[in-house]
């Protein structure tokens, strides 16, 4: 007996998990840059907590602290020759949050633009889910090449939906945490709390929605790759 089909159903599973890991990996791009992009994203925040600890609550030479290590972190962007919009936003990112505790005088509020942002992705999260326009479905089906037609099969569309559901939840997390934090003015616990709710909370949503999605999609394609004609068969002739 041939074991062809075995080895074709063997290929085309390992291409399966190429593409979905290919999904992941884009999707985390998009979102923070990859791992670099969430070690840089908290750097500049840790910097400044620390210097503003360090100076006796001192809230220039922390800005200034962190602004540093902004602008290194950028540089070394730019010589590893990445993408100038990847270091154009993540300095604009430390240089916006620095200028608003410079001009408000107040240290907390160098968190400000980053829960803002937290009220702002869990407001169209949730808003995309009660539409009945998950994002997570809108992100992967674009990425998929199935802009729209993920929203006719009841299986996709509840997989997208309870993943995005998760991504509510995670920012909503965030922000039970740190708003009171933000209200109470406590700049170390801030700090400590970004961190922690950083990067390792961003893993978990994305693994908990991978394992969500990725067992669905996997079927479908299976289920489309068996309603595809066979390819360079042809019917015999009489």
């Amino acid at each position: 007996m041939s074991s062809e089909p075995r080895d074709t159903a063997a290929t085309s599973q390992a291409a399966g998990g190429a593409d979905a890991l290919g999904v992941d990996r884009k999707m985390l791009d998009q979102a923070i840059g990859g791992w670099r992009g969430m070690i840089d994203s908290g750097l500049p925040a840790a910097v400044f907590v620390i210097a503003y600890l360090v100076t006796s609550q001192q809230l220039r030479p922390s800005v200034i602290a962190a602004l540093v290590a902004g602008l290194l972190i950028a540089v070394v962007r730019l010589a590893r020759h990445e993408s100038l919009q990847q270091v154009g936003a993540g300095f604009f990112g430390v240089a916006i949050s620095a200028f608003v505790a410079t001009r408000t005088g107040r240290a907390e509020n160098y968190f400000l633009i980053g829960i803002l942002i937290n009220i702002a992705y869990m407001l169209v999260y949730a808003i995309s889910c009660l539409v009945r326009w998950p994002l997570l479905g809108v992100i992967v089906g674009y990425i998929r090449g199935d802009a729209t037609g993920w929203r006719g099969d009841p299986r996709q569309y509840r997989a997208y939906a309870t993943a995005s559901w998760i991504w509510v939840a995670m920012f909503g997390l965030r922000l039970v945490i740190q708003l009171p934090m933000y209200f109470a003015g406590a700049v170390g616990m801030l700090g400590v709390a970004k961190l922690a709710l950083g990067w390792p909370l961003f893993l978990l949503a994305a693994y908990l929605s991978y394992r969500i999605i990725h067992p669905v999609l996997k079927e479908v394609d299976a289920q489309a790759a068996l309603l595809e004609p066979a390819a360079g068969l042809e019917p015999e002739s009489a």
